[in-house]
C-alpha cells in the first residue's frame, strides 16, 4: 500500500487519496491536470500522479469557486489573478459568510411563512422572499467576477430596511424620469437626456464593487455602454422604462462617449 495513503500528514499524496478526501473522482483530477487547472506536483514513472499541500490548497479553491457556479475557464482566470493564497482564502471566507447569511435569511423567511400558515395569517410578500431574490447574481459573477457581486451584496445587506426602501424609491424616481423623457420624445443626445444619463451613472456609482470603481476610464466607459445595451436586450430591464429602453440606451451611450466624468 502506498505510504502516503497510510499517513495523510505527509507532504505527498496520491491521486486516489486526494480523490477520496476531496470527494471528487480521479477522472476529474486527471481532467483538471489535462486542462492545466490543477497540475500535480509530479508524476511517477508508473504514471501515478502525486500532490503536495500547494496543490491541495489550489484544489480547495477550485471546488469553492465551482460550487459558486463558475465555469472552469473562469476559475482558471481568477486563480491566475489571485496569486496571494492567504488573501485569496480570506476572500473565500468572506464569500462563504455572505452565502451563510443568505441561507440564514432564507430560513427565517420560511419560518415566517410557516408561522403565518399555522396562525391562519396571510404571508407578507415583502419579507417572504428575503434571501431568494438575488436574481442577477449569476450574471454579475459571469460578467464582472465574484468580487464585484460580493462587494455589492455586502453593501446592500448592511443597509437597514428603511435604507433599502429609500434606495428603491430613488430607483423608481429615476426610472419614471426616463419614462417621462421618452414620452416627451426627447432627443437622446439633447442636454436634457445627457443630464439624465449623468444622473443615472451617478446612481450606478453609488453601488460599490462595480467596474465604475476601476481607475481605468475606458473600463468604466465600457461598463456603462454594456449596461445600456443590456437595457434593450433584456426584458427584465427594458420593462422598467415603459417602452423607452432604446432611448435610455442611446442617451447613456451618448453620455459615455461625450463626457469626461465617467
Amino acid at each position: 500500500m502506498n505510504h502516503s495513503m497510510q499517513h495523510p500528514e505527509q507532504t505527498e499524496y496520491s491521486i486516489s487519496y486526494v480523490s477520496r478526501v476531496a470527494g471528487i473522482s480521479s477522472r476529474t483530477l486527471r481532467h483538471y491536470d489535462h486542462i492545466g487547472l490543477l497540475v500535480p506536483d509530479h508524476v511517477a514513472l508508473n504514471g501515478y500522479r502525486f500532490y503536495t499541500q500547494n496543490q491541495l490548497i489550489r484544489l480547495q479553491r477550485i471546488l469553492l469557486l465551482r460550487d459558486m457556479g463558475l465555469k472552469l475557464e473562469h476559475i482558471a482566470e481568477i486563480l491566475e489573478e489571485q496569486r496571494d493564497e492567504r488573501e485569496a482564502l480570506a476572500n473565500h471566507i468572506q464569500q462563504l459568510q455572505v452565502q451563510r447569511r443568505t441561507i440564514d435569511r432564507q430560513i427565517r423567511a420560511l419560518e415566517r411563512t410557516i408561522s403565518a400558515l399555522e396562525n391562519g395569517e396571510n404571508m407578507k410578500p415583502e419579507t417572504s422572499f428575503d434571501g431568494f431574490n438575488d436574481q442577477y447574481k449569476e450574471e454579475v459573477i459571469e460578467r464582472w467576477g465574484p468580487e464585484a457581486y460580493n462587494s455589492s451584496n455586502q453593501w446592500w445587506r448592511s443597509k437597514s430596511a428603511e435604507e433599502q426602501s429609500d434606495f428603491f424609491a430613488q430607483v423608481k424616481e429615476l426610472n419614471q424620469a426616463w419614462v417621462d423623457a421618452g414620452d416627451n420624445k426627447i432627443d437622446p443626445e439633447s442636454e436634457t437626456a445627457l443630464n439624465l444619463a449623468g444622473r443615472h451613472v451617478r446612481w450606478l456609482r453609488s453601488v460599490p464593487g462595480t467596474p465604475l470603481d476601476s481607475p481605468d476610464p475606458e473600463q468604466r466607459r465600457t461598463y456603462v455602454i454594456t449596461l445600456a445595451e443590456m437595457y434593450v436586450a433584456d426584458d427584465r430591464f427594458a420593462k422598467n422604462y415603459g417602452g423607452h429602453a432604446r432611448f435610455v440606451c442611446d442617451a447613456l451611450k451618448a453620455y459615455a462617449i461625450k463626457t469626461t466624468e465617467i
